[in-house]
């Protein structure tokens, strides 16, 4: 017995010191990626941009102004998504209700009826823009096709999408066919939209996922961004990310990509945005402000992306320079709303900004 007991005692301290041997390799090779990422930060954006003309960006009072208010939601505005053809909308409130809106004549196309009125997101496919789905507390993420002949009678969800443990954050179509998904069950899943079959899912965040953006340059990659502060790259194919971007010091509550695809931006409850490279796999900007100390609920970049549009919890919305020092927002939009900034978004043209808040109003500004 003795023999046993040291032989097990021996094994327990032989397995100790490989283990405090491989988080010691584990802390060197950390201490070299960051010295190597150290070498590459030689110079701010400011300082690049600095050496070159750049356009002058247009700015409230004068150029971009509020243009049009979407009123006919009776509750908080939680979400919303702009349709591929750039004047389409859809927006999701806690009234219960999914409208379709004409952003242009402030037109509702269709209002549709949600089993749960705890919904959380929305999403226009872009491709046709006939389908719109959304989620929630209800765990579902929800298909509806649109009546292209109107809103005779209100559509049944067409697929109801169920494998999720937890609250649907968010969700974006891939193509027609596909849908991924973010949870509060700290995983991803793409769908298969046919068939209601989970493809695969994508499980390496160790807190709630809150957003993800697919890449416009690449339908097999997209980012995801959770309270455990990280944003992740996934591939698609593999099922597993392929990047983890550190930096945030609290939850990511918003993702979107750069539109070249080779970056993205980020919004925390750390009251920052960044923007973060995949090339260099680095953080290459900040944006924040001393006096502003309340989080982000929602970030879009402009059609160029020379704007980091992001809305925040005190009722605001800020457009950061990405080209500048971030320590100061290029403009505010003037009273942008009464409550919370819930969500926004840039159309697929690029020259209309929609924000949607708690107030129960969208407003779109060019």
């Amino acid at each position: 017995l003795e023999t046993q007991a040291d032989q097990r005692s021996s094994i327990m301290a032989s397995m100790t010191e490989r283990i405090e041997a491989a988080r010691v390799e584990v802390d060197n090779l950390k201490a070299e990626i960051d010295a190597i990422r150290g070498k590459k930060q030689d110079k701010t954006m400011a300082e690049v941009s600095g050496a070159k003309s750049l356009k002058t960006i247009r700015k409230p009072p004068s150029q971009t102004k509020l243009r049009r208010t979407l009123k006919g939601h009776f509750g908080k505005v939680y979400a919303m998504h702009w349709a591929g053809d750039s004047q389409t909308l859809v927006s999701a409130s806690q009234d219960g209700k999914l409208i379709i809106w004409n952003g242009y004549t402030t037109n509702k196309l269709q209002a549709i009826p949600l089993r749960s009125s705890w919904v959380m997101t929305c999403a226009f496919e872009q491709t046709n823009g006939q389908l719109v789905a959304c989620g929630g507390l209800d765990n579902l993420c929800s298909i509806y096709h649109l009546n292209p002949q109107g809103p005779q009678s209100a559509p049944r969800a067409t697929r109801e999408l169920s494998a999720h443990d937890g609250y649907l954050s968010c969700c974006r179509f891939v193509d027609e066919g596909h849908i991924a998904t973010s949870s509060g069950d700290s995983t991803c899943i793409l769908w298969d939209v046919h068939t209601g079959e989970a493809i695969k899912t994508f499980a390496e965040h160790t807190g709630d996922v809150m957003s993800l953006a697919i890449s416009p340059t690449n339908q097999d990659i997209f980012v995801s961004g959770s309270v455990d502060a990280t944003a992740k790259i996934w591939d698609i194919r593999t099922g597993r990310s392929v990047q983890t971007h550190v930096g945030h010091e609290s939850d990511i509550n918003s993702v979107s990509f750069f539109p070249e695809g080779n970056a993205f931006g980020t919004g925390s409850d750390d009251s920052t945005c960044r923007m973060f490279d995949l090339r260099c796999y680095s953080e290459v900007n900040k944006f924040g402000h001393d006096k502003i100390l309340c989080g982000i609920t929602s970030v879009a970049f402009s059609k160029s992306g020379r704007l980091l549009f992001a809305g925040y919890d005190d009722f605001n919305a800020y457009a950061w320079d990405t080209l500048g020092s971030g320590n100061m927002h290029c403009f505010q939009l003037p009273q942008a709303h009464d409550n919370r900034v819930s969500c926004l978004g840039v159309n697929d043209k690029g020259d209309a900004l929609c924000t949607g808040s708690w107030d129960a109003l969208l407003k779109i500004w060019a």
